[in-house]
């Protein structure tokens, strides 16, 4: 085990009554996919409550993002939450995404406005 990934888990352990999760941000390509991949194995034996992973503004990534957590969901002990940005989608395609999670055995889901493609949703109720 990483020396530092021992100590924090030893932090943890005096600490357990914490619920602690963690929020990787996916990359826009495939490429640095691998990089994520090892920091999410590294992040496991601290045993995280869940693993939330984020998206890009006005939920650009919302494609990587149900990958990731499906395999996440597949490939590991961590229980991933998605987040769920629903700018810019119809109702009907939130519900669609949400049971697509949902069959696939996912249960943790954050669902979230969103910023708009570009800006900082200021002004926006």
């Amino acid at each position: 085990m990483n020396p530092t990934v021992a100590a924090l888990s030893e932090q943890l352990d005096v600490l357990s009554c914490l619920a602690v999760s963690f929020e990787p941000f996916p990359p826009r390509a495939p490429e640095p996919e691998a990089q994520l991949w090892s920091e999410i194995k590294w992040l496991e034996p601290l045993e995280p409550r869940v693993v939330s992973v984020t998206c890009g503004d006005g939920g650009g990534t919302q494609h990587r993002i149900k990958a990731i957590v499906k395999r996440i969901h597949t490939e590991t002990e961590l229980a991933p939450a998605a987040h769920l940005t629903c700018i810019g989608a119809t109702r009907q395609q939130v519900d669609e995404v949400g049971r697509g999670y949902w069959q696939a055995g996912m249960r943790h889901i954050v669902a979230l406005r969103g910023d708009p493609p570009g800006g900082d949703g200021q002004g926006m109720t």
